[in-house]
Order: C-alpha cells, then structure tokens, then sequence
C-alpha cells in the first residue's frame, strides 16, 4: 500500500490532471489525500460553499467502495499564492501528516500564477517534510519522511501539448474521471466557457491511451529516473 498525496492548487485541478489515476489508485487499495491549496474563490460562477461541496461530492466520486480517496484544505487565498518558507512548511506537514511516499503537483510550465507558487512550494515541502528537530504545522507529530517519488501532472493554462515521461492506462476510469468533473457544475455544466472541458480532456485521453496501446491514459513528468523491477507491467 502506497501513501500518495496529490496537491492541487484549487477544487478541479486533480480531477483534471490526474482524476483516473486517482481513482485507480484508490480502487487498488492506496490511500490517496488530495490537498487543496485554495478554495478557489472568487470565481465567475460558485461561491465558498459551493465550491467546497462540489470537491466534496468530486472525492466520493473517485473514492472506492472500500477505500475512501481523502481530501483536505489548506486555505491559502486563491489568486494570491506565494512561494513562502510558511506556505512549504504547511504544505510539508500535511506531507509528513500522512507519510507520504509519493508526490503529485501541477507541471511547472503553467500560466497560472497559483499553479507556478503551489508547485514550488510542493517540490520545497517535499524537502522540509524530511527536515528532523522541524515541527511542521499540521504534522500530527508524525516522524520525518522524505517521499520518494515526486511527479507532475497537467493542468495547465498554457496552449501546450504534453510531453510526459509516462502515462498511466486509465481505460477503466473514464466514466468516473467525468463524473467527478462534472461534480464541478459552477465550473463544467452552468459555466459556458467550461462546458466543453470534460469532452476536451476525454479526447486527450483517448490521444494519450493510444500512445500506450490502451482506451485511455493520463500523462505525467518526472525529473527523476524511474526504476523498473521487471518488463511485465509494460503496456
């Protein structure tokens, strides 16, 4: 079992970058924490509490019968993001909170100033979290951990293809990778310049499964190489 923590800068961004994955993950038994950075208001349409229940109906979505995808917010102020060593330190505690061995964050390349500050700030808390005689706010008083894996997924707002180091097959999860976007219903169903978002990202899905041979795929990047203990799982 993997511990696995996905930070997403506001309520959709996992869900858009990684959804099937995440229900993937939760449906073979790791237990996967999606962290809000923000509560993504103000927006065009939804308010707070919307927004809230809409990531909150996302979560039991994409949870397993048996295995309940968690989610938590940090609450920094939408829009306003910043790399400061007090937001790494917060984003650190959840990662030693929940003993995380493995990292998700927005790729870096991004228009999106709060996508570009969470990023920095999680590839930072990925080293704090380690840091011994550190309390991290929010630690629970759990031990130092240093995950060891950090990857990205894309969300961005850049009019850029994907480049990835890897794509996971997702063909089994793309009905419930829609749903929990069309859980956003301020975002993807009442909002017109959102409406044609789930459709888009199925095609690249699709795109990107057919890369791998698969229905579907979602595409991730890592600045570290990845080691394999054999052949068989290659698709």
């Amino acid at each position: 079992m993997l511990n696995v923590i996905v930070f997403a800068p506001h309520p959709d961004d996992a869900e858009i970058g990684m959804g099937g994955t995440i229900a993937l993950l939760a449906e073979r038994g790791h237990r996967v924490l999606i962290v809000d950075v923000t509560d993504g208001c103000p927006t065009p349409l939804g308010d707070r509490a919307t927004r809230l229940a809409e990531a909150e109906e996302a979560r039991r979505i994409l949870s397993a019968p048996d295995n309940p995808v968690m989610r938590g917010l940090l609450d920094l102020k939408n829009r306003e993001v910043e790399h400061s060593i007090a937001g790494r330190h917060r984003l650190a505690g959840r990662i030693r909170a929940h003993q995380a061995s493995i990292v998700f964050a927005p790729h870096a390349l991004d228009a999106h100033p709060d996508h570009v500050a969470v990023t920095r700030l999680a590839e930072d808390a990925r080293f704090d979290a380690k840091l011994t005689g550190l309390r991290l706010p929010g630690d629970d008083g759990k031990p130092p951990i240093y995950p060891r894996w950090f990857f990205y997924y894309y969300c961005s707002h850049l009019r850029r293809v994907p480049n990835p180091s890897f794509i996971v097959d997702t063909s089994g999860q793309t009905e419930r990778k829609r749903r929990s976007l069309e859980a956003y219903r301020s975002q993807f169903v009442d909002h017109p310049a959102g409406r044609d978002l789930p459709g888009r990202l199925a095609a690249q899905d699709a795109f990107f499964g057919s890369r791998i041979g698969t229905a579907a795929g979602e595409p991730f990047f890592s600045h570290e190489p990845i080691g394999l203990r054999g052949l068989e799982g290659l698709t």
